[in-house]
Formats: structure tokens, C-alpha cells, sequence
């Protein structure tokens, strides 16, 4: 079985790493080349990055961070915002970029993904899918006396993609567009739950399940992780294949060894050095 990965993400603006709730009410967490090399010494498994206002605002990612940001790191490292061309995909990958994130771009031109993955190859698109719940009640939570078939729920929920940085809804049912990516060749998907984001209250795991289990390629789940419980929930009841995280990590509220080794413990296979 492949391991299971801690992904920490950055998300950027005006050139600073900010968190905020469900896209909203952000606040300064820190220099991104400074939180990526502390990462990197933590051994994290990958990082993301995140441009969250450049698709929104029309103008390029912040390449110069980007670039420093490659020269400091040795893990895996991801960009994501402000791509609308295959010379801004081939402009990160030269300034060391390792997988690139899509989410406004492919939305707005599904040829898009079919053409960067038959240009790149499909290891490194990652398409972006901010997600939130438009039926069928709140995202599911577990309690204690709750077991994995007690998170069924018998309505059918359906949540919409989100674009520019969660600001535009699309029409567009979330697990259909998870089905047509992969289809056209995005070599990943990175789920984000709007409705979970920075509230610490856990991963939204009724939608990290429902796309993983109609997908081949792997999912990494996003927004809402709070405790050492969640992660073990996304990867156990959630069937994803990565974690992504931001506020526990940022305000050091756990260290990335210490999730790690907590999943380990646990039956999760992780790489732990």
C-alpha cells in the first residue's frame, strides 16, 4: 500500500502566507519562504502553494517567491494560481516547480487540463476543486458513539465547484467535474471544502469519500483539519490519499513529525524519518 501523505499549504497574498475561515477573514501567518524551509526540516511529504488572489485579480503568480521558495526546498513542491497558459506552466516548471494546480483556467476551458497533461504529463496537473455543499444538509460530522456506516446519510448531497479563489460559483456538480478531469488527464485532484475550511472542525469526509470512490487518481482532502482525530478520520473514513492542512501547522499547534507518528501508530502507512 503507498503511503499516505501531510501536505502543508501555503496560501499566498500580496506576496504573505495568510489562513483564513471558508475563504474569508484573513490574517498574516508569515513569510512562505520561511514556513516552506521549516517544513521542509519537519519532512513534510510535499507543500503546496498557493496564489489565492491571482486568478481573481487577472494577474500572474508571484513568480520571484515561487523561485525562492524551489531554491529552499527539497520536498515536492506545488503551485497553483493565476495559470491561463502552457508558457505559465512551463515558466514554474523552469523556475522548480514539481506539480502545478489548475482550478479557474480548467474550468473556464476544459481543453485546458488535456492540453497541459499531453504536454507535461499527467504527473504533474493537479486540478484544484473548491467545493461547497449546496443539498442535503451540513457536512457530516462524527461523535464519539458513531461508527464508519453511521456516516451514510440517506439524502443525497451534491456540492458545486467554486472559482476565483472561492468567489464565483460554476454551475458545475463537483463529482461530475472530478470524473471529467481525470478523464482528460489531470494526474490528481485537491479537494477543498469550503464549508470546512479553517473552522477546525474536521474534513468534510462524506465529500472526501464520495470523490475518491469515483476516481482512480489520487485525492488529497483540504479545510477543516483540527486534531490528530481528523487526520486519522480523512484517510480511514475519508479514503483519501493525502491530507492538506494550514492553520494546525502554521500557528504550531502540531508539528508535521507529530501527525505523522500519531497515523503511524495508528495502521496509516506514512513515511516517517
Amino acid at each position: 500500500m503507498l503511503a499516505k501523505r501531510i501536505i502543508p499549504c501555503l496560501d499566498v497574498k500580496d506576496g504573505r502566507v495568510v489562513k483564513g475561515t471558508k475563504f474569508l477573514d484573513l490574517i498574516d501567518s508569515g513569510d512562505p519562504v520561511e514556513i516552506a524551509e521549516l517544513y521542509d526540516k519537519q519532512c513534510a511529504d510535499e507543500i503546496v502553494f498557493l496564489d489565492i488572489t491571482a486568478s481573481h485579480e487577472k494577474r500572474d503568480i508571484i513568480l520571484d517567491v515561487v523561485r525562492r521558495t524551489a531554491e529552499k526546498v527539497f520536498m515536492p513542491l506545488t503551485v497553483g494560481g493565476g495559470i491561463r497558459t502552457i508558457e505559465d506552466i512551463r515558466t514554474l516548471l523552469n523556475a522548480g516547480t514539481d506539480k502545478i494546480s489548475i482550478n479557474t483556467t480548467a474550468v473556464n476551458d476544459h481543453e485546458f487540463v488535456s492540453k497541459a497533461s499531453s504536454r507535461f504529463g499527467r504527473q504533474c496537473i493537479v486540478v484544484a476543486i473548491d467545493a461547497k455543499r449546496v443539498e442535503a444538509g451540513s457536512p457530516t460530522k462524527l461523535s464519539p458513539q458513531q461508527n464508519q456506516s453511521e456516516i451514510l446519510q440517506t439524502e443525497t448531497p451534491r456540492w458545486e465547484v467554486f472559482i476565483h479563489g472561492g468567489r464565483t460559483p460554476t454551475g458545475l456538480d463537483v463529482i461530475e467535474w472530478a470524473k471529467e478531469v481525470e478523464y482528460r488527464g489531470a494526474g490528481e485532484i485537491l479537494l477543498t471544502s469550503m464549508d470546512c475550511d479553517g473552522t477546525k472542525d474536521g474534513y468534510d469526509l462524506e465529500l472526501t469519500r464520495t470523490v475518491s470512490e469515483n476516481l482512480e487518481i489520487p485525492v488529497i482532502a483540504s479545510g477543516g483539519a483540527g486534531t490528530l482525530d481528523h487526520f486519522y478520520d480523512v484517510f480511514t473514513l475519508g479514503k483519501a490519499d493525502a491530507a492538506l492542512a494550514a492553520s494546525v501547522f502554521h500557528f504550531k499547534e502540531f508539528e508535521i513529525a507529530e501527525v505523522k507518528t500519531f497515523l503511524a501508530d495508528r495502521g496509516i502507512p506514512m513515511r516517517v524519518e
